[in-house]
C-alpha cells in the first residue's frame, strides 16, 4: 500500500509544526506544509494529496477560500478536508461544513482525536 500524504496548510509554525507530530505519531504519512492557502493551492499540482488539515485564519487566500476552490475544482473535490480553527462558533463551523469541510476541529484539540480523525478517513483501524 502506498503512503498517503496529508497536506497541512496553517500560518503558525507551531502549529504546523504540532500537527506534523500529530500525523507522524500514526506511522506512515507523508507530510507536506503550507504557510497559507495560496501556498497549498501552489503545492496541490506537486503531490497527490489524500487529505487537507487547514486553519481559517491565514493571509491572502483563507482556509475558507481554500475549501470554496477545492470542492469547486474537478481534481481536488474528492479529497476530505478538515478544518482546524480557534473558530469556534456554531455559525463558524455550519459555514466550514456549508463549504464542504468534511470534520471541523477546534484548537487547542486532542491530538488522540484528530488521529482517529484521520485514520478514519483514511482507511486505517486506530
Amino acid at each position: 500500500m502506498s503512503t498517503k500524504t496529508i497536506l497541512i496548510a496553517d500560518d503558525s509554525a507551531t502549529m504546523r509544526a504540532m500537527l506534523v507530530a500529530t500525523v507522524e505519531e500514526l506511522g506512515d504519512y507523508h507530510v507536506v506544509e503550507a504557510s497559507s492557502g495560496f501556498e497549498a493551492l501552489r503545492l496541490l499540482p506537486r503531490d497527490h494529496v489524500d487529505l487537507i488539515l487547514t486553519d481559517i485564519n491565514m493571509p491572502d487566500i483563507n482556509g475558507l477560500e481554500l475549501i470554496s476552490y477545492l470542492r469547486n475544482n474537478p481534481n481536488y473535490k474528492n479529497i476530505p478536508v478538515f478544518i482546524i480553527s480557534t473558530e469556534s462558533s456554531a455559525k463558524d463551523i455550519e459555514k466550514g461544513k456549508k463549504l464542504g469541510a468534511d470534520e471541523y476541529v477546534i484548537k487547542p484539540f486532542s491530538p488522540l482525536t484528530l488521529q482517529r480523525l484521520i485514520n478514519q478517513y483514511l482507511n486505517k483501524t486506530v
